[in-house]
């Protein structure tokens, strides 16, 4: 499953997230909250408007609700979607639990599930700051409760984009990294936390006691 972090893969170049790139979390349906999650971006949902649990949850950013820069934010989101989802560029195929490896930059493609949970992630730019990790999955993608995606190597949150078929849900208390751009809903169960996105097309997303912040560019 997956490539050594010692081996090469052909280089990918980032996702392109425009009117996108400034939300931390972005859905179509609804976003829901309990207990006091912190979002670290701006908070957009389109066409729905069905926002709660801000208050208590805190919005370091702007809230977007069924307005303008919610929608220009949702059309980029499917451009960017599309973008990953057909990207073609060498792919290493992967299946199942990805706990435990240890990946080098390049574009991974499952033609089913991904999660991780039998050990912990581990994405290793080798020394190159702007290396980019592209993940295609076909359906969901999840993690266990306290695995972790860990970066070495100048590994950066910023370049590490997830296209989901479906659905992703993280962990209790399981911390991941990079934007997560799901075709439906994403669940971040309590205490997750996310240097990246939750970007959600068509369904929801539901928080509790989470802590989202977009990674420095």
């Amino acid at each position: 499953l997956g490539i050594p972090g010692n081996l090469s893969t052909a280089a990918q170049s980032p996702v392109v997230l425009r009117e996108a790139g400034g939300f931390a979390v972005l859905a179509g349906s609804t976003i829901t909250s309990i207990n006091a999650t912190t979002v670290n971006g701006d908070l957009g949902l389109s066409p729905g408007s069905a926002v709660t649990g801000f208050p208590p949850g805190t919005v370091n950013g702007t809230l977007h609700v069924s307005d303008i820069a919610a929608g220009l934010a949702k059309a980029a989101l499917t451009v960017a979607y599309n973008d990953a989802k057909g990207r073609t560029l060498a792919p290493i195929s992967v299946a199942g639990n990805l706990g435990g490896q240890t990946l080098a930059p390049g574009l991974y493609k499952s033609t089913g599930s991904l999660e991780v949970s039998s050990g912990d992630l581990t994405l290793d730019a080798q020394g190159d700051e702007n290396a980019v990790f592209i993940f295609q999955i076909a359906t969901t993608l999840s993690t266990t409760a306290g695995r972790q995606v860990t970066l070495i190597g100048g590994a950066n949150a910023a370049n590490i984009f997830w296209q989901v078929g479906t659905s992703a849900t993280l962990g209790t208390t399981s911390v991941f990294k990079g934007t997560i751009m799901a075709d439906q809903s994403i669940t971040l169960n309590t205490g997750a936390t996310l240097t990246g996105r939750a970007l959600a097309r068509i369904g929801g997303v539901t928080m509790d006691s989470n802590t989202i912040t977009i990674p420095a560019p």
